[in-house]
């Protein structure tokens, strides 16, 4: 039986983005995409260890809690969200609670992870960076200031799927190699893109994987066609580390 309180709770709490099951109730039944983000979890959680140890876990642009929640699941220590949205992070600490998790939120932009002035385990950095205005900025903060070991990413992605084999350096007058369909480009949304005026740039595959590397990330898996697992490596450039 449906509890009534519960349910009006939720739909108080809407509308929500990530479809949730809290009791008998979904929190998003009718989401365009499906079961959307537990469909998405079955094709790479296997990536993630079953059993986190205590270890400490980050969850950036965290949505309504489904992603920090399962860390917890799977015995993390401390789990911190963040969103700059307060109604989705109202909605995190309601599932939170609903299922006696101890998972700390906090309404906070990705720029200012620095302010944390720790280091995380485990940063998931799932749907965040086509949503930002300066992804590369976002990417040299989290490598700087963040990510002690390992980083779930996950990013929407559009145009050739192909990785360009890329020369190191190319001449001022080479222009051809930019005509090619599989070299990274990010692909600007002046205006709106899915009637969404927070889709700034989108990649292609070649983009995210070298804006990853660029930033000094080294790619250990890709389970899922827009998931990566990434471990904290080493810059190949000489990058200026961004301020704070």
């Amino acid at each position: 039986m449906i509890d009534r309180t519960l349910k009006r709770r939720i739909s108080e709490l809407g509308p929500w983005f990530q479809n949730m099951r809290l009791g008998e109730v979904e929190t998003a039944p009718d989401h365009f995409l499906g079961d959307y983000p537990a469909f998405k979890w079955q094709g790479f959680k296997h990536v993630v260890p079953e059993d986190l140890g205590g270890r400490s876990v980050l969850d950036i642009g965290c949505n309504a809690g489904f992603y920090a929640i399962e860390m917890k699941r799977r015995n993390a220590g401390r789990v911190l969200g963040i969103d700059s949205d307060p109604r989705y992070l109202a909605q995190a600490r309601f599932a939170a609670e609903h299922f006696g998790f101890d998972v700390e939120f906090e309404q906070m932009s990705v720029y200012d992870v620095p302010k944390l002035a720790e280091t995380f385990d485990l940063v998931l950095f799932m749907g965040v960076l086509y949503h930002l205005r300066h992804p590369l900025l976002a990417l040299d903060l989290l490598y700087e200031h963040v990510v002690g070991d390992l980083m779930l990413f996950q990013c929407l992605q559009r145009g050739d799927e192909r990785i360009a084999a890329l020369e190191e350096d190319y001449d001022f007058s080479e222009w051809t190699v930019f005509d090619r369909p599989d070299y990274p480009k990010l692909f600007f949304v002046e205006k709106r893109y899915a009637a969404d005026p927070t889709n700034w740039f989108i990649p292609n595959k070649a983009a995210v994987e070298a804006m990853l590397r660029s930033s000094g990330f080294t790619i250990e898996a890709n389970p899922e066609r827009e998931v990566y697992l990434c471990r904290r490596g080493h810059r190949p450039y000489m990058v200026e580390p961004p301020p704070v």
